[in-house]
């Protein structure tokens, strides 16, 4: 299996321009289709370890983030296309790596619905996954990319896909979205962090992406248990804790953090039911991300690796 980086710079900007390049990430097929550097220069950071499949099969999400009309160029704007559609308003080009993350998240939150969704970070050790879900700004990013960086392999960081009647996860392993001061923070935390380009002046502000396939298995598709969910909360004016949930406000939020709990009728409310009695479910404050590190290695007696 060749991956992304095994392609010269000339094939690997050829295959982009002309949408050929087609990605496996988690259980899905992308073909991506782009002529501006700074997608490029984030997919060949960030992507160099996906395995690359033949765009001539089926492919799950056609995207493209790409120069429009003579206007857009004119305005130095660029347009997010998904199968053929423009589903969005076009954006700066300086923003474009950003979007297509964004875009590739928008394809799985709106159409797999074969699974229960959460909004929600996922790592996982030989002792099961942690599924982390969280408001933006609470912090669960930071927590996973430094996790990530300490030998938890990285499942999410957007996306809690469980198989409905189970407490399996599926992995979806896709660069950690970063924003403002989660970015230098993660800097400091680990000088082996790869970041790919900075989009500035987002909507959510300043965001770069961390590549975060760092472990063996992290291309490995096959769905893992979770056994525990942990609800994080950055903020500097608190004392920072750890404790226990009550599975009854956990079921409650865990569903306000669904994407389609409620589209799913029944079916997500056993899913949900079935993942919340499994779980040990807790509450995690901090504002020391290794304090925060350290205290979920102790809390699912997984070692510290620093």
């Amino acid at each position: 299996m060749q991956a992304v980086g095994n392609l010269t710079n000339k094939l690997f900007h050829k295959q982009l321009r002309t949408g050929s390049l087609a990605l496996q990430v988690g259980p899905y097929t992308y073909s991506i289709q782009s002529d501006l550097p700074i997608v490029a220069e984030g997919i060949r950071a960030l992507y160099r370890d996906f395995v690359l499949v033949d765009p001539q099969n089926f492919i799950d999400y056609k995207i493209s983030i790409r120069h429009g009309g003579l206007l857009q160029r004119l305005r130095r704007q660029t347009q997010f296309y998904f199968d053929g559609t423009r589903p969005f308003a076009p954006i700066p080009i300086g923003q474009a790596y950003a979007f297509l993350e964004w875009g590739m998240n928008w394809c799985v939150s709106l159409h797999a619905n074969e699974y229960l969704k959460l909004h929600a970070a996922v790592v996982s050790s030989e002792r099961g996954a942690i599924i982390m879900p969280g408001v933006p700004g609470s912090g669960k990013s930071t927590l996973c990319a430094a996790l990530g960086l300490r030998g938890w392999r990285i499942l999410s960081d957007e996306h809690a896909m469980l198989i409905p009647g189970t407490v399996n996860v599926v992995p979806l392993c896709r660069p950690v979205s970063l924003k403002n001061e989660s970015i230098e923070v993660i800097q400091q935390f680990s000088a082996e962090a790869i970041l790919g380009p900075t989009s500035q002046k987002t909507h959510k502000g300043r965001v770069a992406h961390m590549k975060a396939d760092l472990h063996a298995d992290s291309h490995n598709a096959s769905p893992l248990p979770a056994a525990w969910m942990i609800f994080p909360r950055f903020c500097p004016n608190e004392r920072q804790q750890v404790t226990l949930r009550r599975r009854s406000d956990s079921f409650i939020l865990a569903a306000y953090h669904s994407f389609n709990y409620s589209l799913l009728c029944e079916s997500g409310f056993e899913s949900m039911e079935k993942l919340i009695n499994s779980v040990a479910c807790f509450d995690l404050v901090y504002h020391d991300l290794n304090w925060a590190v350290h205290t979920v290695n102790q809390l699912v007696g997984h070692p510290d690796n620093e």
